[in-house]
């Protein structure tokens, strides 16, 4: 079972920052400088859970272009299990009524995963992070 809840402490905090250590700065060679923001603080938060175990976060962000939907990040012996999934369909339940921009940055290896729900390319290919993505927006 995968269970989605928003975080609101800061003991939660510690908890997404860990997946999202293992999974970009560990498993894709981020540099922590780039991981961690300033945003962290204005950004609303999800943590996410199968069967009762933290395997997966994501946060959503107001920005000038509209409304952000970044840093998903799934434990590498969680994916493939719907937790992705669950953390994108939450983003945009969230979003549900919000009338601006709603838009992601995607690695190339998760457009199709993105397009499943909606989401589609726009611009240039271009470098974040070290690592090659393309805005991707929902209307």
């Amino acid at each position: 079972m995968i269970t989605i809840e928003e975080v609101n402490t800061r003991p939660q905090m510690m908890e997404i920052f860990e997946v999202r250590r293992k999974v970009f700065v560990i498993e894709q060679e981020v540099d922590p400088k780039e991981e961690y923001d300033e945003f962290e603080e204005s950004s609303k938060h999800f943590l996410a859970k199968h069967n009762g175990i933290i395997c997966g976060t994501c946060r959503i962000r107001n920005t000038s272009k509209g409304i952000k939907l970044e840093r998903f990040a799934v434990l590498k012996s969680y994916r493939g299990k719907g937790v992705g999934a669950a953390l994108v369909v939450k983003c945009l339940e969230e979003l549900n009524n919000a009338s601006a921009t709603k838009y992601l940055h995607a690695q190339l290896h998760a457009i199709p995963f993105y397009e499943k729900y909606g989401f589609k390319c726009t611009g240039p290919q271009f470098e974040e992070a070290g690592i090659q993505h393309f805005k991707m927006i929902i209307d």
